[in-house]
């Protein structure tokens, strides 16, 4: 079943980051099982802009993993018909393959996607990609864990 938008709001249900570390506006469409497509928009009032860097601003590598690995967990709580809440959230476990290829500065529409690569034994591995003005920004492979936490 592929359901077409979340707004933020429905962001905000499935995901327990917020600001300033939610790094999702929109997902544009998630397929459960198989994958998803969100957006991050970049704006110079990022709090990570003013130290990285205040000559030529760019986004860290490490955030871009981050959003990719949020929208990797949107489409594992959609599909598994659950959300985070206060005992239940999806921890980021491992991160291979990680490339870069183009910075990402303020201004970009940052494109997120993920796809399903396997889910075993409560470990969900995707492959990701995110591009700007269709150039890929960064891949990697992505392995995350849902546990409860109360």
């Amino acid at each position: 079943m592929t359901t077409t938008g979340l707004d933020i709001h429905q962001i905000l249900a499935k995901l327990p980051h917020r600001y300033p570390f939610l790094l999702l506006d929109r997902v544009l469409e998630v397929e459960a099982g198989k994958s998803v497509r969100a957006l991050k928009n970049v704006t110079i009032n990022e709090p990570f802009f003013v130290g990285h860097f205040p000559v030529r601003p760019v986004m860290p590598g490490v955030l871009i993993l981050e959003a990719l690995a949020q929208a990797a967990a949107v489409l594992a709580f959609v599909s598994l018909g659950t959300s985070a809440g206060n005992d239940r959230v999806v921890y980021l476990v491992g991160i291979d393959g990680a490339r870069f290829k183009r910075p990402v500065e303020p201004g970009d529409q940052l494109v997120l996607e993920a796809w399903v690569e396997r889910n075993r034994g409560g470990i969900h591995k995707f492959r990701t990609r995110a591009s700007v003005d269709g150039q890929v920004a960064a891949e990697a492979e992505i392995m995350c864990t849902e546990r409860q936490v109360a």
